[in-house]
């Protein structure tokens, strides 16, 4: 079984440019990664593929049952009573692989995020539809929801599509990836490290056509340059300008060279060489290289100059009826630990804990989970009143975190992510000893997260990391504090 979409159109209502422009792809059974940056299109392509939008060009076949399981999961499943009154083995299977209890069903809206993803999930798993689009389905869930979802989809048997911005799911599922930009998409084998790596393979090989075409732009124009010249000397030479009425020899002279086309050639290779200039300078436009920022943001920061930035007793930290036992912690001036646990376990309460016990005169930079409206207001503030030179270098670091500045110069509707990353870019003017973020992966695409992990990888102060990103923690932390549940408590242990 395979779907083949070809030269798929779509543009929304009153929008200036297509979602979609002219895309075309086969997907064979299995799961294919549908990776790109926020806005790109891939959520539109999934909506085209499962019939819930038409296309305005192009068609799909064969015809075949789809399922689009959405990124929101707080909308309940339009077949979630049926799926709660059956008993088949297959229904039981997927309740027994997704962790869900018997009464989650009846009672939707108080689940927790991550339990309603589960049992979204399910519903659309037990429909069996040929065609299944499951659209960031790891997204703000802990790694134990995140590995009972990787084992369910993967017992999925038709075509797959699976839009997410989680690598270690796209490496663990996708049998290739299709990579999606400004509407239209390009498709590489393999899973998402694989298909990557192709990409950087193309990248560099574009890289290098583009400079030598850059470079033979430049010869044509200054050949170019060069007949303009001879032929203007060519055209004052045709002229009878400066010749006395009387010298008749010279005039027939003239005219026999203009007569002849002799003196014309140099403006024919003039004109020539015009339309090879246009040809060259069109084949560089059109050359394509995926944008890459790999610049080094921290070159003027240096580790505190104390050893020891944050230290905590031995204490009890209470969580509701569930405590949290936390031995006694300090954080070096060159640490970059990971703070990881499932979700409710008490990460963020400890975090807001370590950041009010920091020494007052430590450059702290705290980044929450979800910046508050006061927060998000201050932020703005402070980036607008910022000189112009400073002004710069925030919207400098911003285009290195994979946004587009002028998205942050529009005004005050920027996105949850767009916002994460202003105020880590505001931040490293203030030269931070430590930085503390708080799950920064949530909101972002998947070009955005490589982006950071580069900028927190290199940040040579200290970093306190809260993520369930696990590459992002394995490229940017060293250090290990997970929490676990042991009985009637939770603990934090340091590795």
């Amino acid at each position: 079984m395979q779907l083949n979409l070809s030269h798929i159109e779509y543009s929304y209502p009153g929008a200036a440019v297509p979602a979609l422009r002219g895309l075309s792809a086969t997907f064979p059974s299995g799961w294919t990664g549908i990776v790109g940056d926020n806005g790109g299109g891939k959520t539109t392509l999934a909506l085209v593929v499962c019939g819930i939008l038409q296309p305005d060009a192009g068609f799909i076949s064969p015809q075949l049952v789809s399922y689009y399981c959405a990124q929101d999961a707080n909308k309940q499943p339009v077949n979630l009573e049926d799926f709660a009154l059956a008993y088949d083995g297959h229904t039981m299977r997927l309740r027994r692989s997704l962790g869900i209890d018997d009464e989650w069903p009846w009672r939707y809206d108080t689940l927790s995020g991550g339990q309603q993803k589960r049992l979204q999930l399910a519903c659309a798993l037990w429909e069996k539809p040929d065609v299944l689009a499951v659209d960031e389905p790891t997204n703000h869930v802990d790694a134990a929801t995140k590995k009972a979802i990787s084992l369910a989809l993967a017992q999925f048997e038709g075509v797959g599509l699976l839009i997410s911005h989680d690598r270690e799911l796209l490496d663990t599922l996708s049998k290739q990836c299709l990579f999606v930009s400004e509407g239209t998409a390009t498709m590489r084998p393999g899973n998402y490290t694989q298909a990557c790596s192709q990409a950087s393979l193309e990248r560099t090989s574009a890289l290098h056509a583009k400079e030598i075409a850059r470079k033979e732009k430049a010869r044509i124009e200054r050949e170019a340059q060069r007949r303009r010249e001879e032929a203007s000397r060519s055209a004052g030479k045709r002229s009878l300008r400066g010749i006395g009425k009387h010298d008749g020899d010279a005039r027939h002279r003239k005219r026999v060279a203009v007569v002849s086309g002799k003196d014309g050639k140099a403006s024919k290779l003039s004109s020539r060489m015009e339309g090879k200039l246009e040809t060259a300078k069109k084949k560089l436009d059109a050359m394509r290289v995926e944008k890459r920022y790999d610049s080094q943001l921290w070159f003027d920061a240096t580790p505190s100059r104390r050893k020891v930035l944050m230290s905590m007793d031995e204490q009890l930290i209470a969580l509701g009826d569930t405590p949290l036992i936390v031995p006694k912690l300090y954080i070096g001036n060159t640490d970059h630990i990971a703070l990881t646990g499932d979700n409710g376990c008490g990460k963020t309460t400890l975090v807001k804990r370590i950041v009010v016990g920091c020494a007052k005169e430590t450059r702290l930079l705290y980044i929450p989970q979800e910046p508050d409206d006061e927060q998000k207001k201050a932020t703005l503030v402070s980036f607008h009143e910022l000189p112009h030179e400073q002004m710069g270098q925030v919207l400098s670091v911003v285009a290195q975190l994979n946004s587009e500045p002028e998205r942050i110069l529009q005004g005050d509707a920027i996105s949850p992510g767009e916002m994460r990353k202003l105020m880590l870019a505001l931040g490293i003017l203030d030269k931070p000893e430590l930085i503390v973020m708080d799950e920064p992966t949530n909101h972002l695409d998947i070009g955005s997260t490589e982006a950071l992990e580069h900028v927190l990888a290199a940040y040579p102060g200290a970093l306190l990391l809260v993520s369930h990103d696990a590459a992002l923690v394995s490229a940017a932390t060293q250090l290990s504090w997970h929490i676990e549940r042991l009985g009637a408590s939770y603990a934090l242990k340091v590795g």
